[in-house]
């Protein structure tokens, strides 16, 4: 089989919207040693890919004319010398931090996140590390796929890290975006109760239909935080998927246990706290722990969790657009109208 020569992809020749977005083509890069020539399938969006767009997040270790995206499922077409672990043919992710391979990540490994510190997979062809790219489940499609590197490592680390879940347990996800939903699939996997918050009573009947227990419209209830302990008997949850920031953090530890585990992922809330942390963190004891994605290890071990309960654990993709489409599916994900991931199909 003749290789590419040419692939399409997008990039940003300056950062402030998405709509700078621009298709152009450029020479296929032949695999050198221990590298691997994949062909994209399918990219799935995360919010970080907006504030990357707009020129917030991280902009000074950020690459000109910046090939966005993350996080992708694809073909292997073609070995480098000296890969061993692959075929051509297998089906695979790229890890988000292409050398974070085990333990935790360091400055250099931070500096080969894709789509962001390194050029990214909003792209056709692309070569990769071999020791970045993991087998996905083989239940999945490759659209399915393209939602895990990012959003499912993200809740898997978070869920399984230093004090890992256990059934029993009780997980509060906020929202229905990507990392709550699988958040929310690992912990019913897991045997915890899950409590879910949303604006919005179709949202929250999705995240039901998911497993989750106790349902919290923030806008009918906005002390979701009392309503939090109410259901706990006054205890407080376990595990928190922390995605808001500023604008959740101070009602997330109040209902969090003593003791318990606040996760750090994101910062979706247009809202905005001046409350000292601190003092919480202090007296309930909390373990505040940020979230950096995971790694190729934490990948493998994740997998292995889905494979083993594959009807919990089914990727929720709200809507897939084409490679011409690419504005649409960040303005998609911009209107939060999703529930779970937004993917484009490449290939």
């Amino acid at each position: 089989m003749s290789l590419p020569t040419i692939t399409r992809q997008y990039h940003f020749p300056k950062l402030g919207s998405y709509l700078d977005l621009e298709l152009r083509e450029k020479p296929v890069t032949r695999p050198k040693p221990h590298e691997v020539l994949v062909k994209v399938h399918a990219v799935s969006l995360q919010y970080r890919d907006l504030l990357v767009a707009q020129g917030v997040y991280a902009a000074k270790d950020i690459p000109d004319q910046l090939v966005p995206c993350s996080d992708m499922a694809g073909e292997v077409l073609a070995l480098g010398e000296g890969v061993l672990d692959f075929k051509v043919g297998d089906r695979v992710c790229a890890n988000f931090s292409t050398d974070h391979l085990y333990g935790d990540p360091t400055p250099d490994i931070i500096k080969s996140s894709l789509g962001g510190q390194s050029h990214g997979v909003l792209t056709q062809y692309r070569t990769f590390p071999a020791h970045s790219l993991v087998k996905f489940p083989e239940h999945f499609s490759y659209e399915e796929a393209s939602t895990l590197p990012c959003a499912a490592l993200t809740a898997y680390n978070a869920l399984n890290g230093p004090v890992p879940i256990k059934a029993g347990d009780t997980v509060l996800i906020l929202g229905t975006g990507g990392v709550s939903i699988f958040g929310l699939q690992f912990a019913v996997a897991a045997g915890a109760t899950v409590i879910a918050t949303s604006s919005s009573d179709e949202k929250l009947q999705n995240a039901a239909d998911l497993g989750a227990t106790h349902l919290i419209n923030y806008k009918k209830y906005p002390d979701w935080d009392k309503e939090v302990l109410k259901i706990t008997n006054g205890v407080g949850v376990d595990h928190i998927l922390e995605v808001g920031g500023l604008g959740t953090l101070p009602r997330s530890m109040n209902a969090v246990r003593v003791a318990g585990q606040l996760h750090a992922i994101g910062i979706v809330s247009e809202d905005k706290s001046d409350a000292n942390p601190i003092i919480p963190i202090i007296f309930k004891a909390i373990t505040l722990r940020g979230i950096l994605i995971g790694s190729v290890a934490q990948f493998k071990d994740m997998n292995r969790l889905i494979s083993a309960n594959p009807t919990k654990t089914r990727p929720v993709i709200s809507k897939i657009f084409s490679l011409e489409e690419a504005r649409e599916a960040y303005a998609y994900l911009e209107s939060q109208k999703h529930v779970g991931k937004v993917v484009i199909k490449v290939a």
